[in-house]
């Protein structure tokens, strides 16, 4: 919309979309950044620039999308490498970036110990702005990742929302700032919760695909990956592997009248693995394009697929969250 056409109708454009910066009071996450956007296609996002600039709870006019664990909104000061602390911080939201030198399960490999999905949601971002330009919300920061005498790995990350659309475009460029060659594991883990997910919501994927469980009880769910049941009492999560000529993932729920299409790029990101707990109290979808399994970085290693970056190189990768209305529920 043209400026003198917008001003005409509104004495304020946060009558149709607004980016504010606010910090949280109170509970665990207490102190920290919240980069709030509202677009007037419908769209409540947070960003949260103090862990990881990954993505909270996620709106689409008034529903709720993403998954919000038990644990609530946490801070960079909760992480720690310990496996069984992951469970007690986990604060699920829209996004939670893993990496990125291990993804999966926590593990030893090669005398140093890796924390379950990675260090880098711990990680506050620096050199953050928020702004509208050109009617796309941005939203950029920096988060690096290093040790003394070791890696130093950053990723530059630009957030674009336009602010007349629903769709979430998220550019990472991920460096090594150091001579030396480097092991880098990345997965984007996005949640979908209730009551976008419900037992009236299925998962669309390309026809041409193949799928393997990641262990015995995901077996068993073969066959009905794409559908989700009510949710039922200590049901176990199951984990799922799809190999895809097409980088696209679709959730839609007719009840609802609403979708949600995942896009990103092939190229650097050529594995996608999928979450499913039908669990009561941990109801969740998880759709996550990675660059590696999820199963440990020493898994990885001895499978002979532990992706490197050479000494300062660069890697890109490029994701599309777009939420839209049907027209037939």
């Amino acid at each position: 919309m043209e400026k003198t056409e917008l001003y005409r109708r509104t004495g304020n454009e946060r009558q149709l979309f607004s980016v504010r910066s606010v910090r949280l009071m109170e509970g665990r996450a207490g102190g920290c950044r919240v980069v709030e956007v509202t677009t007037a296609g419908g769209l409540q996002a947070d960003i949260l620039p103090d862990t990881g600039l990954d993505i909270g709870a996620l709106r689409y006019k008034g529903t709720n999308i993403s998954f919000m664990s038990k644990n609530g909104y946490d801070s960079c000061a909760a992480f720690s490498p310990h496996e069984t602390e992951f469970l007690n911080t986990f604060p699920g939201g829209m996004l939670y970036t893993c990496g990125l030198r291990s993804v999966g399960p926590a593990n030893r490999d090669g005398g140093e110990w890796f924390p379950l999905h990675g260090r880098f949601h711990g990680i506050p971002a620096t050199e953050v702005c928020a702004k509208v330009e050109d009617d796309v919300a941005v939203v950029s920061g920096t988060v690096t990742q290093s040790a003394l005498f070791g890696h130093v790995l950053r990723i530059k990350r630009t957030i674009r929302i336009p602010v007349y659309e629903s769709r979430i475009e998220i550019e990472d460029t991920l460096e090594n700032l150091t001579p030396s060659p480097e092991e880098i594991m990345l997965l984007y883990h996005f949640n979908f919760g209730y009551p976008f997910l419900s037992e009236h919501a299925r998962l669309i994927l390309p026809e041409r695909r193949t799928t393997r469980p990641r262990d015995e009880n995901a077996a068993g769910g073969i066959g009905k990956e794409c559908e989700f049941t009510e949710p039922v009492d200590g049901m176990p999560e199951q984990v799922f592997f799809h190999e895809m000529e097409e980088s696209r993932a679709r959730v839609q729920n007719p009840s609802l009248g609403i979708s949600a299409q995942l896009t990103w790029s092939g190229e650097s990101l050529p594995v996608f693995a999928q979450w499913k707990s039908m669990a009561s109290g941990d109801y969740v979808l998880g759709l996550e394009p990675s660059n590696c399994s999820v199963m440990g970085r020493h898994a990885e290693r001895e499978n002979g697929t532990l992706k490197k970056i050479g000494g300062f190189e660069s890697v890109h990768t490029r994701l599309s969250l777009e939420l839209s209305t049907d027209s037939v529920r």
